[in-house]
């Protein structure tokens, strides 16, 4: 059988699209990605604080440790910044985000559990169901499905960090007292997973935020934490404008939303408030930026024409925002989507396929003669 046209155009197979997994997403492209699913700050803050909320509350009912409900938090966040929330209900996707984490964290968990666990919550102990109860079954179905979205998401990377253990460690070092200084600053490590500061920041930069913001609310000696005998930031691989935007971050969160936090209601708005009006003037001071790591808006051509008092007036309305699409959405539908964490290795795939991508055309002018006594033929 003779090849038809359409196998002889066909050089190979797909080369396939690269989703390089990113461990850090910064407060520029997290800016972009609420603004893009049209998500809007207050909605963002109660939706965020709800799911984070939900997932801590069903954790202590199942004993599960610290770590299970770092990485569950994190999780949650990534998933939000890709998904629309009209696509989904926030309190499936904390159940989904706590099902991934406990099979992340071998704190193995069926789903059926963690509903059963979230829903005796409302119950006296009387009233208790059992995972088996088919009120269950429907929903447990549901949260498995998430559960592919919620890999996807993070990009199947799943490296995690917690940096409780950091801080029980610089609290030592910082002499603080255990039952104190020590306990406050555990505490702040637990609300500093309700702002987007874990998916921001590394392990050593919120460990160090906790710490010193911990002793600002104690008033104790911050000779301990800041100067020559504190921390040496250039042993955490870290900075002061890093470690400035996490306490920024969380004193955000004490200050609005004082009442859905641990720490929040064991002090007057009043400390908040002054710790912050200190640190904005260090920033000053120092020229601190409020958010690191950002990157200048790329240079775009202005389509219209340009006025005298330098107005300009568009030829043609602005191209629509495209919502950003999860991993095997569009691009997986010509393709095959992989999955990546060296970006190195993945940067020298595209660079050796571009070529395959590169569309080439050629322009023909071609002089055709026509008769003058032809006629068009009427309609």
């Amino acid at each position: 059988m003779a090849p038809t046209q359409t196998d002889q155009d066909l050089i190979g197979p797909h080369p396939s699209f690269i989703e390089v997994a990113k461990p850090y997403i910064f407060q520029q492209r997290i800016q972009d990605c609420l603004f893009a699913i049209g998500m809007t700050e207050a909605k963002d803050d109660n939706v965020r604080l709800q799911g984070v909320a939900w997932i801590d509350n069903v954790r202590k009912s199942m004993q599960l440790p610290v770590r299970t409900f770092n990485t569950a938090v994190v999780y949650y966040h990534k998933f939000r910044l890709v998904h629309s929330d009209n696509q989904y209900n926030w309190a499936d996707a904390a159940a989904a985000a706590l099902f991934t984490a406990c099979k992340i964290e071998d704190t193995l968990k069926k789903s059926r559990e963690i509903l059963c666990a979230s829903y005796n919550l409302k119950l006296s102990p009387a009233e208790h169901l059992t995972p088996d109860d088919p009120l269950f079954e429907s929903h447990s179905k549901t949260i498995i499905g998430l559960e592919r979205l919620m890999l996807e998401s993070s990009g199947f990377d799943f490296r995690s960090r917690h940096p409780q253990e950091l801080v029980i460690k610089l609290a030592k070092a910082c002499s603080f007292t255990k039952d104190l200084e020590g306990k406050t600053a555990y505490k702040i490590s637990l609300d500093l997973y309700r702002t987007f500061a874990p998916v921001k920041q590394t392990t050593s930069t919120m460990a160090i935020a906790c710490v010193e913001l911990a002793a600002r609310l104690h008033e104790i000696d911050l000779a301990r934490v800041l100067g020559e005998d504190g921390i040496n930031y250039a042993r955490f691989s870290t900075s002061r404008a890093e470690v400035m935007e996490t306490l920024l971050d969380l004193l955000d969160l004490y200050t609005h939303h004082k009442p859905s936090t641990v720490v929040g209601p064991d002090y007057p708005l009043e400390y908040y408030i002054s710790i912050r009006i200190t640190l904005n003037q260090e920033a000053s001071a120092s020229s601190l930026p409020r958010y690191t790591s950002k990157l200048a808006p790329p240079l775009t051509q202005t389509n219209g024409t340009k006025g005298k008092n330098g107005t300009t007036t568009l030829a043609s309305p602005p191209a629509p925002i495209i919502a950003p699409i999860s991993a095997t959405g569009t691009r997986g539908q010509s393709g095959t989507v992989r999955f990546m964490l060296d970006a190195a290795r993945a940067s020298a795939e595209k660079e050796a396929v571009k070529e395959y991508f590169t569309v080439e055309e050629e322009e023909y002018e071609v002089d055709v003669e026509v008769d003058p006594g032809k006629t068009r033929r009427p309609r």
